[in-house]
């Protein structure tokens, strides 16, 4: 097993794995831009805070293979880079309307909407770009492999395609296989990249292995935005970031107005059940992986 495991704390794991991709992000960051505006512009969104939930899950999946954090640092900038770029864009007046991002200003307060789409759109192009650069530790097929997950999972079949059907949403009644099929696109899509890339990066995976992996993936990206319509309940603006009940206000369904606070906290409590029953084949190896199940459904912001 790979060093990189041993002797981990949860909290341990994830502060590394958060400065682990800071770092790596500010140096992609750093080089002179044509615009210095829109570089700042795009630190801002990417650099500006966040719990860097799919670069940690990046880093476990390659831990669950025995492959090393090293490996991982392409495909874990490149997630949160597709991540960030999502966020500007989903914060627009068009989009969500939202005036706070992780805290601070949203992107397009705290510069202008011009500049907000262009840093998206930037920090997307960013993020295949460093997935793609050339590296002897990643055989070209593999690369190809891995690009082509990213861009499914952000495009018209994934991220994309669950904010339309998010924004068609609103103020229609839906019900729980409605809103499932939003969310698995919506949020789910990334954060299965996430796991499938940091499994494709350890580069020693059977295909068994990565299809359970990407199974952990499908229950644990829905568990995510089950919790986060919880804390958008119960939580308040200050500690969650963003406006608190701002999908209640926007008259979007969420799966405590569909299941009711009680009925939702079981159904997450039950996906982050069916997400670690996927990992029983694997190793103490898996362990990141298992307790970030139970981290992201037991948050509070």
């Amino acid at each position: 097993m790979s060093s990189d495991n041993e002797s981990l704390t949860l909290k341990n794991f994830l502060g590394d794995c958060q400065f682990r991709v800071n770092q790596a992000l500010k140096t992609l960051l750093d080089p002179p831009q044509p615009s210095d505006r829109l570089r700042q512009a795009m630190a801002y969104a990417s650099l500006n805070g966040g719990k860097r939930v799919r670069p940690v899950l990046v880093y476990g999946a390659a831990l669950a293979l025995e492959g090393s954090l090293d490996q991982a640092d392409p495909a874990a900038c490149a997630v949160e880079l597709i991540h960030s770029y999502s966020l500007a864009h989903d914060d627009l007046p068009a989009m969500d309307d939202d005036d706070l991002r992780r805290g601070k200003p949203s992107l397009h307060k705290a510069f202008d909407e011009a500049t907000a789409i262009l840093a998206g759109d930037a920090l997307q192009g960013l993020a295949f770009r460093v997935l793609s650069i050339p590296s002897p530790e990643q055989p070209a097929a593999m690369q190809s492999a891995m690009v082509h997950c990213l861009a499914e999972a952000a495009g018209e079949s994934g991220m994309v395609g669950g904010q339309a059907l998010d924004l068609e949403s609103v103020g229609r009644a839906a019900e729980c296989s409605d809103l499932e099929t939003v969310h698995r696109l919506k949020t789910g899509a990334l954060i299965r990249a996430s796991v499938v890339l940091g499994s494709l990066s350890a580069a020693t995976g059977s295909p068994g292995q990565i299809q359970c992996l990407s199974n952990f993936a499908d229950c644990i990206g829905l568990a995510f935005q089950v919790q986060d319509d919880i804390l958008d309940e119960t939580t308040d603006t200050k500690d969650l970031g963003k406006p608190r009940g701002s999908d209640h206000a926007r008259d979007k369904p969420t799966y405590v107005n569909l299941l009711g606070l009680d009925g939702a906290r079981r159904k997450a409590a039950q996906l982050t059940d069916q997400a670690i029953g996927n990992l029983d084949g694997f190793s103490a190896s898996a362990d990141r992986l298992r307790e970030l199940a139970v981290y992201i459904t037991s948050r509070r912001h």
